[in-house]
């Protein structure tokens, strides 16, 4: 997913109890029930055809808003509208530069940007994208284990203080490994977006995450962009995007 945009601790309260519940409507999917099929665009897809990716079987998409606190898509209004109008549950992602500005600011500039969630059954959560960086070889943007984990933490308190919702995060389990020092701080209530690709399934998970409410298993394939499946069944999907 992480393409540069020219190119290309935890309270016992009883909002993390809601949320937990709705961690849990979301896996393991049973083997009856086939994972509802989606897709992840940015500027890359630039005008995508919704319909078209709705009939090859699209149920939800992601599309990339903004990046640090300077980058936004300009596609993202017309992909976003595009979406929902062709039927598509769908919701927006960040991609993270923690060595540019605070958790809290990015996070800021992405809800202010279309990062917006609300409980309508059609909007998904906010996602924060962090990974690799593709801009140079500094090992985890320059921070240390624990500074990483405080910017995660900064993004995801002000993502919930403006729309409600903790965010989805997207990662790699060797990336979390690396920079987390695989902290389990978010895993019982930050829904998983696992990024493996070319595999059967997406191995062994980051961080104490019992299990994946996404998986990106491939970067082309039938539908614009990268390859996602959702971890439940369709009623599923539809009730994690609606409930706080």
């Amino acid at each position: 997913m992480a393409r540069p945009p020219a190119l290309a601790r935890r309270r016992v309260s009883v909002l993390a109890a809601a949320v937990a519940s709705v961690l849990a409507l979301t896996g393991p999917a049973t083997a009856a029930a086939k994972p509802p099929k989606g897709h992840d665009v940015s500027s890359h897809q630039r005008n995508v055809k919704w319909p078209d990716a709705r009939k090859k079987g699209a149920r939800f998409v992601y599309v990339k808003a903004t990046e640090s606190t300077g980058y936004r898509n300009p596609y993202f209004a017309g992909q976003y509208s595009g979406a929902r109008k062709a039927g598509l549950i769908r919701g927006a992602y960040h991609f993270a530069r923690p060595d540019r500005s605070s958790g809290a600011e990015q996070a800021a500039y992405f809800v202010r940007h279309g990062g917006g969630w609300r409980g309508d059954g059609w909007t998904l959560p906010p996602a924060l994208d962090i990974e690799y960086n593709p801009y140079g070889s500094r090992k985890c943007y320059g921070l240390s284990k624990k500074r990483m984990v405080g910017w995660i933490r900064s993004f995801s308190d002000e993502t919930r203080r403006r729309t409600g919702r903790r965010p989805v995060i997207y990662t790699t389990t060797q990336w979390w490994k690396l920079c987390t020092g695989n902290s389990r701080a978010f895993s019982k209530d930050h829904p998983l977006w696992i990024a493996r690709h070319g595999t059967a399934r997406p191995g062994a998970l980051p961080g104490g995450w019992r299990y994946w409410t996404f998986w990106q298993y491939r970067v082309k394939g039938a539908l614009p962009g990268d390859q996602d499946l959702f971890n439940g069944t369709l009623d599923r999907l539809r009730i994690f995007a609606r409930t706080r």
